[in-house]
């Protein structure tokens, strides 16, 4: 085991470039499952959650080799039993369920893991791949499915669940008829998937709206498809460059991917330079305080609420976030508090009294987003900030350390004693 240690009151200086989107590239993984033949994937981060749906392809029979940041699939004859082992490590695995559902008409898996954030309860998935035609049955600790076709319906998401989109999305592809999803995701990330698919040879219309068609076909193809940047290691990277009051050029990312935090950071007196591609971020000696609410996209993503809370942490006022999309991501902020921030959770709001000045102590990393936000805080605080449960975060970002050591962060992996 390890744990990352962060001296703290340097700011940050020079560029830092995106990687691909942890949240697209799972689920294109996943997508590659209804066709045959070579799959190009390009742009693909080297991250633990990555490695995870690599090791879940393969066991269902698809060769996998990522050579830098690109991954070589080929899929051909797969069968529809994920090892629970893998399946438990990563939420984004009940991605293969409506692929594996439309190709080969059944499907077992384990319950899905992932970081304990709240509650994401996968009824949503059943029931709405129920309106398509699958035949669920739930034993200790697993799922099982199965449809001797799948037909395309009509159905309204009770939640623009980004996961349910997809799910729906990927099997309706194969279906006999149209099917149209109403109220779905709008993230980015959802018009990534319709792009891969309909690469493959899929029809799949109305991706970034709430409704979503898709006219089913017969047979899926392969492609060769770039993945679009990771927006929410781009938003890290603004905060990282506001919190230690430095200056960094943030490339290969879409700006408008990012217009909540960018508005929020602007609203915090944070100055931006916006091009097509890339961010200036310049940090500024004081912070302002600036409220947040989390929604589906486009409004402000809950992946950074707790990157957010750590600059809200500094403020010269009061900041009140407030968490509409999982029930438990306030994990942070009893770890801020060790720092020396102020703050108050009360059920999904928490109110923070910016403080002067962070203290290092010795942290724990409960999910993936809240470690992000603990490096960060660690970056402006005075002394040495030690992190555990470094795991959590290297589920989703490519080579932090590496990348906040280019830029001048003080920040070192050591084993655990």
């Amino acid at each position: 085991m390890q744990r990352l240690l962060v001296e703290g009151g340097r700011p940050l200086q020079g560029t830092v470039s995106v990687s691909g989107a942890k949240n697209a590239v799972l689920k294109l993984m996943a997508a590659a499952l209804l066709g045959d033949g070579k799959f190009i994937i390009r742009n693909v981060p080297a991250i633990k959650d990555v490695f995870t749906m690599i090791g879940v392809l393969k066991a269902l029979g698809v060769k996998c080799q990522l050579e830098g940041s690109t991954l070589y699939l080929t899929v051909g004859d797969i069968q529809g039993e994920a090892p629970a082992e893998l399946v438990q490590e990563m939420r984004a695995s009940i991605q293969i369920m409506g692929p594996l559902i439309a190709k080969l008409g059944w499907v077992k898996i384990s319950q899905p893991g992932g970081c304990p954030i709240g509650d994401r309860p996968i009824d949503l998935h059943v029931k709405n791949l129920e309106k398509l035609g699958a035949i669920f049955e739930e034993g200790y600790g697993y799922i099982s499915a199965k449809a001797k076709r799948l037909v395309g319906t009509e159905l309204c998401l009770d939640f623009p669940s980004v996961g349910t989109t997809e799910n729906i999305m990927m099997a309706a592809t194969l279906a006999v008829g149209t099917t149209i999803i109403h109220n779905a995701a709008r993230e980015p990330e959802i018009i990534d998937a319709q792009n891969f698919l309909n690469r493959m040879g899929a029809r799949v219309f109305g991706a970034g709206t709430g409704t979503i068609t898709i006219k089913g076909v017969k047979a899926l193809s392969s492609t060769d498809y770039t993945v679009i940047p990771d927006r929410i290691e781009a938003g890290s990277y603004l905060v990282a460059a506001a919190i230690t009051g430095g200056k960094l050029r943030i490339q290969n990312i879409i700006p408008k991917h990012l217009t909540a935090l960018i508005g929020k950071l602007q609203e915090a007196n944070v100055k931006l330079d916006i091009a097509s591609d890339q961010i200036i971020v310049q940090g500024q000696d004081t912070i302002y305080p600036a409220n947040i609410l989390t929604l589906p996209y486009p409004g402000f993503a809950t992946d950074l609420q707790p990157q957010f809370m750590a600059l809200a942490t500094l403020a010269n006022g009061t900041s009140v976030v407030k968490e509409t999309v999982y029930s438990n991501r306030f994990g942070h902020a009893h770890e801020l508090r060790r720092m020396g921030a102020e703050i108050i959770v009360d059920g999904n709001a928490a109110v923070i009294k910016g403080v002067k000045q962070l203290a290092g102590a010795h942290l724990y990393a409960t999910d993936l987003r809240a470690g992000a936000a603990l490096v960060l805080a660690g970056l402006s605080a005075t002394g040495i900030t030690s992190i555990t449960g470094v795991e959590h975060i290297e589920r989703g970002y490519e080579n932090l350390v590496e990348k906040l050591q280019l830029v001048g962060g003080k920040i070192w992996r050591e084993d655990e004693v």
